[in-house]
C-alpha cells in the first residue's frame, strides 16, 4: 500500500507548510484529542503559536462504536448526522449516548487542563486540527465549539479526508485545508505508515510543553 504520511508528525509538518501564511501571527491551535494533540504541538511550534485542546466526542452508532452518528461538545451542543436513524440511533439512544459522552468530556477536561481554564479564543486566529476526517461529525462539533467563542478567523486543518467529508465540514470554517482527498477512502489510520494509539498521559505532557519555535507564544 502507498502510504500518504509516514506519521502524524510528518502530516503536521506538511500542514504547517500549507498554513505558513499564519506563521508569526500567534495562531491558537486547537487539537482534537487524543490523536491530533501531537500534531497540534508541531503546528503551534512551526507557526509560532499556542496549543490547546478542543474537547468533543463522537456519538457512536449502536451497531458499531467505531462509526459516528454525530458528535457533542463540552456545552452539550450536538451535531447529529442525517444517517443517524438508519444506523440505529433513535431519540432515546441518542439521549443516553449524549449523557455518556458528556461525562467523558468532563473527566478529560479535569485531567488535561486541571490548573487553568481553556486559552481564550475570542479575536484570535484559530486553527482546529485533527489527524483526518471520516464522517466529519467530530470536526463539525469542534468547529462549532470554537466558533461560539468568536475567533477572528477559523481554520480547519486535516491531512486527509474523503471528498464528501471535506464538503460536509467546509461551511463550518472560514478556511478549509486538507492535503489529500483519496478515493476510495478507507479508515484514517490506513493512510499513515505509523499510527499508534495516544494515551491521556501523552496528551497532558504535550499540553505542558513550552513552545520550541523562536516565535512561539509564551504561556
Amino acid at each position: 500500500m502507498n502510504f500518504l504520511f509516514e506519521s502524524r508528525a510528518d502530516a503536521a509538518r506538511q500542514l504547517a507548510a500549507a498554513l505558513r501564511s499564519y506563521r508569526g501571527r500567534n495562531p491558537l491551535v486547537l487539537a482534537i484529542p487524543r490523536g491530533a494533540v501531537g500534531m497540534g504541538r508541531v503546528l503551534a511550534d512551526e507557526l509560532g503559536g499556542e496549543l490547546d485542546v478542543v474537547l468533543v466526542r463522537k456519538l457512536r452508532s449502536p451497531l458499531s462504536h467505531e462509526f459516528a452518528v454525530g458528535a457533542i461538545d463540552e456545552t452539550g451542543w450536538a451535531y447529529v448526522a442525517t444517517h443517524a436513524a438508519s444506523a440505529g440511533a433513535d431519540a432515546d439512544y441518542l439521549r443516553n449516548e449524549k449523557r455518556a459522552q458528556l461525562e467523558v468530556l468532563r473527566k478529560r477536561r479535569a485531567q488535561y487542563t486541571p490548573t487553568r481554564p481553556p486559552i481564550e479564543v475570542t479575536g484570535r486566529i484559530v486553527i482546529v486540527v485533527d489527524d483526518g476526517l471520516a464522517t466529519g461529525a467530530t470536526m463539525i462539533a469542534a468547529l462549532h465549539a470554537a466558533r461560539a467563542k468568536r475567533p477572528a478567523r477559523l481554520v480547519c486543518a486535516v491531512p486527509v479526508a474523503p471528498p464528501e467529508g471535506v464538503q460536509r465540514v467546509r461551511p463550518y470554517a472560514d478556511e478549509m485545508v486538507c492535503l489529500k482527498t483519496p478515493e476510495p477512502f478507507m479508515a484514517v489510520g490506513r493512510f499513515y505508515r505509523a499510527f499508534p494509539q495516544v494515551d491521556d498521559e501523552e496528551v497532558v505532557a504535550l499540553l505542558q510543553q513550552i513552545p520550541t519555535s523562536a516565535g512561539g507564544a509564551k504561556r
